[in-house]
Protein backbone atom coordinates (compact mmCIF):
# COMPACT_ATOMS: atom_id res chain seq x y z
CA UNK A 1 0.00 0.00 0.00
CA UNK A 2 0.89 3.64 -0.70
CA UNK A 3 1.92 5.71 2.25
CA UNK A 4 0.83 8.64 0.81
CA UNK A 5 -3.00 7.11 0.92
CA UNK A 6 -3.02 6.20 4.15
CA UNK A 7 -5.31 8.31 6.52
CA UNK A 8 -4.95 11.42 7.54
CA UNK A 9 -3.68 11.85 4.42
CA UNK A 10 -1.88 15.32 4.53
CA UNK A 11 -0.14 14.02 7.48
CA UNK A 12 1.46 11.14 5.45
CA UNK A 13 1.44 12.75 2.56
CA UNK A 14 4.24 15.30 4.64
CA UNK A 15 5.85 12.63 6.57
CA UNK A 16 7.01 11.03 3.42
CA UNK A 17 8.18 13.94 2.03
CA UNK A 18 10.37 14.65 5.23
CA UNK A 19 11.51 11.49 5.17
CA UNK A 20 12.86 11.76 1.50
CA UNK A 21 15.30 14.56 2.95
CA UNK A 22 18.46 13.61 4.93
CA UNK A 23 18.27 15.30 8.11
CA UNK A 24 21.17 13.44 10.33
CA UNK A 25 21.51 15.39 13.75
CA UNK A 26 24.06 18.65 13.63
CA UNK A 27 24.08 18.24 9.46
CA UNK A 28 19.94 19.33 9.34
CA UNK A 29 21.07 22.77 6.61
CA UNK A 30 18.79 20.38 4.14
CA UNK A 31 15.56 19.98 6.25
CA UNK A 32 16.12 23.78 7.75
CA UNK A 33 15.65 25.19 3.96
CA UNK A 34 13.16 22.61 3.05
CA UNK A 35 11.03 23.48 6.66
CA UNK A 36 11.38 27.56 5.59
CA UNK A 37 10.62 26.77 1.98
CA UNK A 38 7.36 24.93 3.49
CA UNK A 39 6.60 28.09 5.37
CA UNK A 40 7.11 30.56 2.63
CA UNK A 41 4.77 28.99 0.19
CA UNK A 42 1.72 29.33 2.65
CA UNK A 43 2.77 33.01 2.66
CA UNK A 44 2.87 32.63 6.49
CA UNK A 45 5.46 34.44 8.94
CA UNK A 46 8.46 31.98 8.37
CA UNK A 47 11.57 32.67 10.62
CA UNK A 48 15.18 31.49 11.58
CA UNK A 49 17.23 31.97 14.65
CA UNK A 50 20.65 32.00 14.73
CA UNK A 51 21.07 28.67 16.15
CA UNK A 52 18.88 27.48 12.93
CA UNK A 53 15.56 26.58 14.37
CA UNK A 54 12.45 27.23 12.01
CA UNK A 55 9.61 29.15 13.52
CA UNK A 56 6.35 29.48 11.47
CA UNK A 57 3.30 31.90 12.42
CA UNK A 58 0.02 31.24 11.62
CA UNK A 59 -2.97 33.41 13.10
CA UNK A 60 -6.32 31.99 14.42
CA UNK A 61 -8.78 30.45 12.55
CA UNK A 62 -12.03 33.56 12.65
CA UNK A 63 -13.92 32.63 15.92
CA UNK A 64 -10.86 31.95 17.97
CA UNK A 65 -8.37 35.06 17.86
CA UNK A 66 -8.91 35.47 21.82
CA UNK A 67 -7.76 31.83 22.47
CA UNK A 68 -4.30 31.34 23.83
CA UNK A 69 -1.60 31.19 21.64
CA UNK A 70 -0.55 27.77 21.30
CA UNK A 71 3.46 26.60 20.37
CA UNK A 72 3.10 23.25 18.53
CA UNK A 73 6.56 21.69 18.59
CA UNK A 74 8.57 19.21 17.31
CA UNK A 75 12.45 18.46 16.37
CA UNK A 76 14.04 18.31 12.99
CA UNK A 77 16.49 15.21 13.41
CA UNK A 78 16.46 11.97 13.07
CA UNK A 79 18.58 8.88 14.83
CA UNK A 80 20.41 7.68 11.67
CA UNK A 81 21.16 4.03 12.84
CA UNK A 82 20.94 0.69 10.13
CA UNK A 83 21.56 -2.84 10.43
CA UNK A 84 25.21 -4.13 9.67
CA UNK A 85 24.06 -5.70 6.38
CA UNK A 86 22.38 -2.75 5.12
CA UNK A 87 23.91 -0.54 2.11
CA UNK A 88 22.80 2.50 3.06
CA UNK A 89 24.21 6.42 2.48
CA UNK A 90 22.03 8.58 5.45
CA UNK A 91 23.89 11.56 4.46
CA UNK A 92 22.31 11.32 0.70
CA UNK A 93 19.17 8.99 0.54
CA UNK A 94 15.95 9.36 1.72
CA UNK A 95 14.44 6.79 4.10
CA UNK A 96 12.80 3.93 2.46
CA UNK A 97 9.27 3.20 3.98
CA UNK A 98 6.76 0.34 3.77
CA UNK A 99 3.31 -0.81 5.34
CA UNK A 100 3.42 -4.03 7.06
CA UNK A 101 -0.24 -4.29 8.56
CA UNK A 102 -0.73 -1.54 10.89
CA UNK A 103 2.57 -0.18 10.89
CA UNK A 104 4.90 1.83 8.94
CA UNK A 105 8.41 0.49 9.09
CA UNK A 106 11.60 1.62 7.30
CA UNK A 107 13.91 -1.13 5.03
CA UNK A 108 17.13 -2.07 7.33
CA UNK A 109 17.42 2.08 9.09
CA UNK A 110 15.54 3.93 11.40
CA UNK A 111 12.41 4.83 10.24
CA UNK A 112 12.43 8.87 11.82
CA UNK A 113 8.83 8.65 13.08
CA UNK A 114 11.12 9.98 16.22
CA UNK A 115 9.80 12.71 15.57
CA UNK A 116 9.14 13.13 11.92
CA UNK A 117 5.18 12.09 12.84
CA UNK A 118 5.42 14.87 15.20
CA UNK A 119 6.49 17.39 12.57
CA UNK A 120 4.51 16.22 9.60
CA UNK A 121 1.42 16.56 11.92
CA UNK A 122 1.96 20.51 12.41
CA UNK A 123 2.61 20.76 8.62
CA UNK A 124 -0.59 19.39 7.98
CA UNK A 125 -2.02 22.05 10.54
CA UNK A 126 -0.25 24.87 9.07
CA UNK A 127 -1.71 24.11 5.55
CA UNK A 128 -5.01 23.45 6.21
CA UNK A 129 -7.94 26.22 5.76
CA UNK A 130 -10.55 23.80 8.09
CA UNK A 131 -9.05 23.15 10.77
CA UNK A 132 -10.61 25.43 13.74
CA UNK A 133 -7.31 27.00 15.97
CA UNK A 134 -5.86 29.38 17.92
CA UNK A 135 -3.21 31.44 16.59
CA UNK A 136 -0.51 29.04 16.28
CA UNK A 137 3.60 28.92 16.97
CA UNK A 138 4.89 25.99 14.95
CA UNK A 139 8.68 25.65 16.78
CA UNK A 140 10.90 23.32 14.68
CA UNK A 141 14.29 22.40 16.61
CA UNK A 142 17.47 21.32 15.39
CA UNK A 143 20.08 18.69 16.83
CA UNK A 144 17.41 16.87 19.87
CA UNK A 145 19.22 13.76 19.22
CA UNK A 146 22.48 14.72 20.16
CA UNK A 147 22.65 16.90 22.48
CA UNK A 148 19.20 19.61 22.49
CA UNK A 149 21.05 22.47 20.76
CA UNK A 150 18.33 23.79 19.28
CA UNK A 151 16.17 24.17 22.32
CA UNK A 152 19.68 25.05 24.24
CA UNK A 153 20.35 28.00 22.33
CA UNK A 154 16.99 28.78 21.22
CA UNK A 155 15.68 32.79 20.63
CA UNK A 156 12.89 32.78 23.20
CA UNK A 157 11.80 36.04 22.06
CA UNK A 158 10.44 34.50 18.72
CA UNK A 159 7.75 33.49 20.95
CA UNK A 160 5.03 34.55 22.49
CA UNK A 161 2.99 31.24 23.42
CA UNK A 162 1.32 30.62 26.45
CA UNK A 163 0.35 26.76 25.54
CA UNK A 164 3.25 24.35 24.63
CA UNK A 165 2.35 20.96 22.67
CA UNK A 166 5.34 18.78 22.27
CA UNK A 167 4.55 16.08 19.92
CA UNK A 168 7.44 13.84 20.57
CA UNK A 169 6.42 10.76 23.04
CA UNK A 170 5.81 7.29 21.98
CA UNK A 171 2.49 5.97 23.46
CA UNK A 172 -0.70 7.39 22.38
CA UNK A 173 -2.49 6.56 25.67
CA UNK A 174 -0.15 8.81 27.93
CA UNK A 175 0.36 12.07 28.46
CA UNK A 176 3.83 13.44 28.87
CA UNK A 177 4.16 15.79 32.59
CA UNK A 178 7.77 15.60 33.38
CA UNK A 179 11.01 13.75 31.96
CA UNK A 180 14.33 13.43 32.65
CA UNK A 181 17.37 15.43 32.21
CA UNK A 182 20.98 13.65 31.14
CA UNK A 183 24.54 14.57 30.91
CA UNK A 184 26.88 12.64 28.46
CA UNK A 185 30.06 10.99 29.86
CA UNK A 186 33.09 10.71 27.04
CA UNK A 187 36.27 8.90 28.02
CA UNK A 188 39.72 8.50 26.73
CA UNK A 189 42.57 6.49 27.13
CA UNK A 190 46.39 5.79 25.62
CA UNK A 191 47.41 2.16 26.02
CA UNK A 192 50.38 0.92 25.45
CA UNK A 193 50.99 -1.54 22.46
CA UNK A 194 53.06 -4.71 21.64
CA UNK A 195 53.50 -6.81 18.65
CA UNK A 196 51.12 -9.80 18.23
CA UNK A 197 52.57 -13.38 19.07
CA UNK A 198 54.66 -15.15 16.15
CA UNK A 199 51.84 -17.92 15.39
CA UNK A 200 48.87 -16.51 16.34
CA UNK A 201 46.08 -17.04 14.50
CA UNK A 202 43.74 -13.78 13.98
CA UNK A 203 39.93 -13.93 14.62
CA UNK A 204 37.19 -11.67 15.14
CA UNK A 205 34.43 -11.97 16.98
CA UNK A 206 31.24 -10.78 16.02
CA UNK A 207 28.20 -10.50 18.30
CA UNK A 208 24.55 -9.27 16.18
CA UNK A 209 20.56 -9.34 16.55
CA UNK A 210 19.92 -7.72 19.85
CA UNK A 211 17.08 -5.66 20.26
CA UNK A 212 18.73 -2.51 20.81
CA UNK A 213 16.34 0.48 21.70
CA UNK A 214 16.05 4.19 22.86
CA UNK A 215 18.50 4.42 26.17
CA UNK A 216 15.62 6.28 28.19
CA UNK A 217 12.28 4.54 27.24
CA UNK A 218 13.70 0.95 26.87
CA UNK A 219 16.53 0.84 29.86
CA UNK A 220 14.15 -1.19 32.04
CA UNK A 221 12.94 -3.61 29.65
CA UNK A 222 15.95 -5.57 30.48
CA UNK A 223 17.86 -5.92 27.22
CA UNK A 224 21.09 -6.93 26.31
CA UNK A 225 24.21 -4.03 26.06
CA UNK A 226 26.66 -5.62 23.09
CA UNK A 227 29.48 -3.40 24.57
CA UNK A 228 29.32 -4.92 28.16
CA UNK A 229 28.08 -8.52 26.87
CA UNK A 230 31.29 -8.15 24.57
CA UNK A 231 33.07 -7.01 27.21
CA UNK A 232 31.93 -10.04 29.44
CA UNK A 233 33.10 -12.69 27.26
CA UNK A 234 36.20 -11.49 26.40
CA UNK A 235 37.11 -11.14 30.57
CA UNK A 236 35.71 -14.41 31.08
CA UNK A 237 37.72 -15.93 27.96
CA UNK A 238 40.63 -14.10 29.70
CA UNK A 239 40.05 -16.32 32.42
CA UNK A 240 40.82 -20.18 30.64
CA UNK A 241 43.15 -19.16 28.37
CA UNK A 242 46.04 -16.75 26.59
CA UNK A 243 44.82 -14.00 23.77
CA UNK A 244 45.53 -10.52 22.82
CA UNK A 245 42.92 -7.85 22.02
CA UNK A 246 43.21 -6.12 18.91
CA UNK A 247 40.53 -4.09 18.57
CA UNK A 248 36.58 -3.47 19.72
CA UNK A 249 34.01 -1.90 17.98
CA UNK A 250 30.76 -1.70 19.73
CA UNK A 251 27.11 0.30 19.37
CA UNK A 252 26.98 2.94 17.47
CA UNK A 253 24.76 6.31 18.80
CA UNK A 254 25.07 7.48 22.34
CA UNK A 255 21.19 7.61 23.07
CA UNK A 256 20.84 3.99 21.52
CA UNK A 257 20.84 0.92 23.53
CA UNK A 258 24.29 -1.21 21.38
CA UNK A 259 22.80 -3.70 19.10
CA UNK A 260 26.17 -5.32 17.37
CA UNK A 261 29.65 -5.26 18.87
CA UNK A 262 32.93 -6.81 17.38
CA UNK A 263 36.57 -7.90 18.99
CA UNK A 264 39.12 -8.81 16.82
CA UNK A 265 42.05 -11.19 19.07
CA UNK A 266 45.31 -13.26 17.96
CA UNK A 267 45.65 -16.58 19.91
CA UNK A 268 47.16 -19.72 19.53
CA UNK A 269 44.49 -21.93 20.42
CA UNK A 270 42.03 -20.99 17.88
CA UNK A 271 39.61 -24.04 18.80
CA UNK A 272 39.66 -23.54 21.86
CA UNK A 273 38.57 -19.96 21.39
CA UNK A 274 35.54 -21.34 19.07
CA UNK A 275 34.45 -23.57 21.67
CA UNK A 276 33.95 -21.21 24.28
CA UNK A 277 32.75 -18.46 22.04
CA UNK A 278 29.41 -21.23 21.57
CA UNK A 279 29.62 -22.04 24.99
CA UNK A 280 28.93 -18.49 25.71
CA UNK A 281 26.33 -18.08 23.14
CA UNK A 282 24.66 -21.00 25.01
CA UNK A 283 24.96 -19.24 28.35
CA UNK A 284 23.49 -16.02 27.18
CA UNK A 285 20.44 -17.59 25.23
CA UNK A 286 19.43 -19.37 28.63
CA UNK A 287 19.81 -16.05 30.69
CA UNK A 288 17.74 -13.92 27.74
CA UNK A 289 15.65 -16.50 25.82
CA UNK A 290 12.83 -14.31 26.48
CA UNK A 291 14.04 -11.08 26.01
CA UNK A 292 16.52 -11.94 23.05
CA UNK A 293 15.88 -14.62 21.22
CA UNK A 294 17.63 -13.31 18.11
CA UNK A 295 20.94 -12.50 18.98
CA UNK A 296 24.01 -14.34 17.75
CA UNK A 297 27.66 -15.11 18.13
CA UNK A 298 30.33 -16.06 15.31
CA UNK A 299 34.03 -15.89 15.28
CA UNK A 300 35.83 -15.39 11.74
CA UNK A 301 39.39 -15.46 11.02
CA UNK A 302 40.71 -12.14 9.77
CA UNK A 303 43.80 -10.78 8.17
CA UNK A 304 46.87 -9.92 9.55
CA UNK A 305 47.47 -7.26 12.14
CA UNK A 306 51.05 -6.21 13.82
CA UNK A 307 50.25 -4.19 16.84
CA UNK A 308 47.65 -5.24 20.14
CA UNK A 309 46.72 -4.30 23.06
CA UNK A 310 49.40 -5.09 25.49
CA UNK A 311 48.55 -7.14 28.75
CA UNK A 312 48.23 -5.15 31.31
CA UNK A 313 46.48 -2.17 29.77
CA UNK A 314 43.82 -5.17 28.32
CA UNK A 315 43.82 -6.03 32.04
CA UNK A 316 42.81 -2.45 32.69
CA UNK A 317 40.49 -2.05 29.68
CA UNK A 318 38.56 -5.05 30.24
CA UNK A 319 38.10 -4.98 34.17
CA UNK A 320 36.97 -1.47 33.77
CA UNK A 321 34.46 -2.19 30.82
CA UNK A 322 32.90 -5.18 33.17
CA UNK A 323 32.44 -2.77 36.08
CA UNK A 324 31.09 0.57 34.90
CA UNK A 325 27.66 0.34 36.05
CA UNK A 326 24.67 -0.38 32.66
CA UNK A 327 21.11 0.11 33.07
CA UNK A 328 18.22 1.00 35.87
CA UNK A 329 20.54 2.46 38.81
CA UNK A 330 17.71 3.70 40.82
CA UNK A 331 13.67 3.40 40.13
CA UNK A 332 11.63 6.57 41.54
CA UNK A 333 10.31 5.99 44.72
CA UNK A 334 7.67 9.09 43.97
CA UNK A 335 6.60 7.42 40.51
CA UNK A 336 5.50 4.01 40.41
CA UNK A 337 7.08 2.05 37.90
CA UNK A 338 9.42 5.11 36.72
CA UNK A 339 13.16 4.82 36.14
CA UNK A 340 14.50 7.62 37.90
CA UNK A 341 18.42 7.06 36.93
CA UNK A 342 20.02 4.94 35.15
CA UNK A 343 22.83 5.21 32.75
CA UNK A 344 23.75 3.56 29.00
CA UNK A 345 27.44 2.12 27.87
CA UNK A 346 26.36 3.23 24.44
CA UNK A 347 29.74 3.34 21.99
CA UNK A 348 33.50 1.56 23.08
CA UNK A 349 36.17 1.57 20.51
CA UNK A 350 39.75 -0.15 21.11
CA UNK A 351 41.94 0.68 18.25
CA UNK A 352 45.70 2.47 17.21
CA UNK A 353 46.77 2.81 20.77
CA UNK A 354 43.48 4.58 21.38
CA UNK A 355 40.47 3.78 24.30
CA UNK A 356 37.18 5.82 24.14
CA UNK A 357 34.05 5.53 24.94
CA UNK A 358 30.80 7.51 25.26
CA UNK A 359 28.02 7.00 27.46
CA UNK A 360 24.51 8.94 28.59
CA UNK A 361 23.23 8.87 32.24
CA UNK A 362 19.67 10.18 32.65
CA UNK A 363 17.95 11.16 35.84
CA UNK A 364 14.69 13.11 36.66
CA UNK A 365 16.63 13.87 40.04
CA UNK A 366 19.27 16.25 39.52
CA UNK A 367 21.26 14.80 42.86
CA UNK A 368 20.72 11.46 41.51
CA UNK A 369 21.56 12.52 37.72
CA UNK A 370 24.89 13.37 39.76
CA UNK A 371 25.69 10.12 41.40
CA UNK A 372 25.06 7.84 38.53
CA UNK A 373 27.26 10.26 36.12
CA UNK A 374 29.86 10.07 39.64
CA UNK A 375 29.81 6.26 39.23
CA UNK A 376 31.08 6.34 35.43
CA UNK A 377 33.89 9.12 35.99
CA UNK A 378 35.41 7.14 39.11
CA UNK A 379 35.61 3.82 37.27
CA UNK A 380 37.05 5.47 34.55
CA UNK A 381 39.68 7.69 36.23
CA UNK A 382 40.72 5.03 38.53
CA UNK A 383 41.73 3.25 34.94
CA UNK A 384 43.77 6.33 34.52
CA UNK A 385 41.63 7.79 31.65
CA UNK A 386 40.63 10.97 31.44
CA UNK A 387 36.79 12.15 31.47
CA UNK A 388 34.76 14.69 30.15
CA UNK A 389 31.04 15.16 31.03
CA UNK A 390 29.00 17.43 28.75
CA UNK A 391 26.42 18.27 27.22
CA UNK A 392 24.32 18.27 30.90
CA UNK A 393 20.00 19.61 30.39
CA UNK A 394 17.50 19.58 33.12
CA UNK A 395 14.62 17.38 33.64
CA UNK A 396 11.36 18.69 33.37
CA UNK A 397 9.40 19.03 36.68
CA UNK A 398 5.57 18.07 36.60
CA UNK A 399 3.18 20.60 37.61
CA UNK A 400 -0.16 19.24 39.35
CA UNK A 401 -1.71 22.59 38.78
CA UNK A 402 -1.22 22.44 34.55
CA UNK A 403 -4.17 23.72 32.65
CA UNK A 404 -3.69 21.95 29.62
CA UNK A 405 -3.21 18.70 31.40
CA UNK A 406 -6.56 19.11 32.97
CA UNK A 407 -8.10 20.14 29.12
CA UNK A 408 -6.35 17.37 27.88
CA UNK A 409 -7.31 15.02 30.17
CA UNK A 410 -10.78 15.66 29.80
CA UNK A 411 -10.64 15.65 25.71
CA UNK A 412 -9.37 11.99 26.20
CA UNK A 413 -12.22 10.66 28.19
CA UNK A 414 -14.64 12.55 26.24
CA UNK A 415 -13.05 11.08 22.79
CA UNK A 416 -12.24 7.48 23.92
CA UNK A 417 -13.70 7.09 26.88
CA UNK A 418 -11.13 5.87 29.34
CA UNK A 419 -8.46 8.09 31.30
CA UNK A 420 -5.06 8.91 29.94
CA UNK A 421 -2.12 7.93 31.91
CA UNK A 422 -0.50 10.73 32.99
CA UNK A 423 3.22 9.87 33.47
CA UNK A 424 6.81 11.45 33.44
CA UNK A 425 8.97 9.57 31.10
CA UNK A 426 13.15 8.70 31.36
CA UNK A 427 13.84 10.20 27.96
CA UNK A 428 15.04 13.55 27.42
CA UNK A 429 12.25 15.70 26.29
CA UNK A 430 13.10 19.19 25.02
CA UNK A 431 11.04 19.77 27.78
CA UNK A 432 12.96 20.24 30.22
CA UNK A 433 15.00 23.00 28.78
CA UNK A 434 11.85 25.08 27.12
CA UNK A 435 10.37 25.09 30.52
CA UNK A 436 13.80 26.97 31.34
CA UNK A 437 13.62 29.20 28.21
CA UNK A 438 9.87 30.11 28.20
CA UNK A 439 9.02 30.30 32.14
CA UNK A 440 5.25 30.64 32.49
CA UNK A 441 4.92 28.29 29.84
CA UNK A 442 1.82 25.45 30.36
CA UNK A 443 4.12 22.46 29.01
CA UNK A 444 2.33 18.77 28.09
CA UNK A 445 3.80 16.27 25.41
CA UNK A 446 2.07 13.51 23.77
CA UNK A 447 2.16 11.53 20.85
CA UNK A 448 1.07 8.35 18.76
CA UNK A 449 2.65 4.56 19.39
CA UNK A 450 6.15 4.23 17.82
CA UNK A 451 7.88 1.16 18.92
CA UNK A 452 11.63 0.71 19.16
CA UNK A 453 12.95 4.46 18.21
CA UNK A 454 16.19 4.96 17.72
CA UNK A 455 17.02 1.15 16.61
CA UNK A 456 16.15 -0.22 13.13
CA UNK A 457 13.50 -1.72 14.09
CA UNK A 458 11.46 1.54 14.41
CA UNK A 459 7.93 1.19 13.13
CA UNK A 460 4.40 3.39 13.84
CA UNK A 461 1.12 2.11 14.05
CA UNK A 462 -1.53 3.69 11.34
CA UNK A 463 -4.57 3.62 13.88
CA UNK A 464 -2.41 5.22 16.56
CA UNK A 465 -1.59 8.00 13.76
CA UNK A 466 -4.86 8.61 13.14
CA UNK A 467 -5.97 8.48 16.86
CA UNK A 468 -3.33 10.76 17.69
CA UNK A 469 -4.56 13.18 15.09
CA UNK A 470 -7.81 13.45 16.22
CA UNK A 471 -6.50 13.82 19.71
CA UNK A 472 -5.06 16.96 18.24
CA UNK A 473 -7.11 18.70 16.11
CA UNK A 474 -10.02 17.88 19.14
CA UNK A 475 -7.51 19.80 21.57
CA UNK A 476 -6.45 22.71 19.42
CA UNK A 477 -10.38 23.70 18.95
CA UNK A 478 -10.75 23.94 22.57
CA UNK A 479 -7.69 25.46 23.74
CA UNK A 480 -9.30 28.04 26.48
CA UNK A 481 -9.57 32.27 25.83
CA UNK A 482 -6.47 34.21 27.12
Amino acid sequence: MDINQLAPQKLWTFFSALNAVPRPSKKEERVIEFMLKFGQSLNLETLRDEIGNVIIKKPATPGMEKCQTVILQSHLDMVHQKNAQTTFDFDNQGIEMFVDGDWVRANGTTLGADNGIGVAAIMAVLQSNDIPHPALEAFFTIDEETGMTGAKQMDATLLSGTILLNLDTEDDDELSVGCAGGIDTNTYFSYEQQAVHTHSQLMQIELSGLLGGHSGMDIDKGRGNANKWMARLLWELSQVTNFQLLEFDGGSLRNAIPREATAKIAATQSKEIINFVGAFEKTLKEEYQLIEPHFKLEVHPVADAKEAVSAGDQIKILATLCSVHNGVFRMSPDIVGLVEASSSLARVVIKDGKFTTQSLQRSSVESTKKEVSMALRCAFENMGATVEQSGDYPGWKPNSKSGILKLMSAQYIELFNEEPKVKACHAGLECGLLSEKLPGVDMISFGPNIRAAHSPDECVQISSVQKFWTYLLHTLKHIPTA
